[in-house]
């Protein structure tokens, strides 16, 4: 199903609680901040009136939890699903979710750091969740089988099962344009690149089904079907935003493949805000060279956000390149850190 369009502009949210459920590092011993409007609030151990039977985990993988208020209206998305089932549920968990209180999910793209806990995650929530719940996605190239190509090492980066998803009497939303999602955010639909950054493809895609796995051929062009493996161009990647009363958009990156100012640029010709509160995801920045970085950095501050909050794939030089440019935005989160932006 084509998911409905957003019209109207990106709805007016209160506050909004930004929890990073799985990422790569985890400081039990970090503490609790506030920063401007943003109270910052780590998890810690897992500890109370019993001794920690369980750990928060963290895994190369990423997936957030964004429950958001209008007055007394509350919506809760799943951003993502992380690596493994296993870290997913155990971290929801630890964190308070509850999976029957979710009101949409959404997949920003087919890699498996993303996707993998999905299936696992669908089938151990079985009768939990809310009936027909909307799955929203980019388009078919989500679904396609890939292969990973990048160093150090190469080989079957997997598929989403379809079936998991048809099991769970998911809504699947197609949303290759901006869609609005559970009344109070919206996807940014596919990402066009406007700027200088480049697409790097670590992966390449097998057009094709294999029973429960795979993509329609149909959906790709002859030329791509007569190829039948292709490099992986992201044009399925999707993020997912907010618009905070008074401050401005709150952009969830997820990946960035097809670059972090790209995404944001997105994001703000959807809505039609150009105030940008917050950036938060990975950014996709590891693999390049300094001079690279220092110009995302530049074109960041162009943008003026408010805070920018580097997970998952952005990476350690980019990190402390930012801290040294813009200190005062640069906000580090870790697996289990719950981020509270009030308007």
């Amino acid at each position: 199903m084509l998911a409905a369009p957003l019209q109207g502009g990106a709805p007016e949210i209160d506050q909004l609680v930004l929890r990073i459920v799985t990422d790569s590092y985890q400081m039990a011993t970090a503490q609790n901040a506030r920063v401007g409007n943003v109270e910052i609030k780590r998890f810690g151990f897992a500890v109370g009136d019993h001794p920690p039977s369980k750990a928060i985990l963290s895994e190369f993988g990423l997936s957030m939890h964004a429950s958001s208020m209008i007055g007394s209206q509350q919506r809760n998305v799943l951003v993502d699903f992380g690596y493994t089932p296993q870290t997913l549920l155990n971290n929801l968990e630890l964190l308070g979710v509850d999976p029957g209180a979710i009101d949409a999910l959404v997949l920003s793209h087919g890699h498996y750091d993303h996707f993998g806990g999905l299936a696992g995650f669908l089938q151990a929530t079985s009768g939990k969740l809310k009936p027909d719940l909307p799955f929203y996605f980019g388009g078919e190239e989500c679904f396609c089988a890939r292969q990973w190509l990048a160093p150090p090492m190469k080989g079957d980066f997997g598929a989403i099962n379809r079936d998991a998803l048809k099991d769970a009497r998911l809504s699947i939303m197609s949303s290759p344009g901006p869609a609005k999602v559970a009344d109070h955010g919206f996807t940014t639909g596919r990402i066009d690149l406007t700027s200088f950054e480049k697409v790097l493809s670590p992966s390449a895609m097998k057009i094709g089904r294999s029973g429960a796995f795979g993509c329609y051929p149909e959906e790709f062009t002859e030329e791509e079907r007569q190829k039948g493996v292709i490099p992986d161009q992201f044009r399925h990647e999707i993020g997912t935003a907010f618009n905070l009363k008074g401050r401005g958009l709150i952009v969830l990156t997820s990946c960035s493949h097809r670059g972090v100012v790209n995404v944001v640029k997105q994001a703000q010709a959807a809505s039609g805000v150009d105030k940008v509160h917050a950036v938060v995801g990975g950014f996709h920045l590891a693999p390049h060279k300094e001079d690279y970085l220092r110009e995302t950095v530049k074109a960041l501050g162009a943008l003026n956000p408010d805070f920018v909050i580097p997970l998952h794939c952005s990476g350690e030089p980019f990190f402390e390149i930012m801290k040294a440019e813009m200190p005062t935005k640069l906000l580090r989160g870790y697996t289990g850190t719950a981020f509270v932006f009030a308007a």
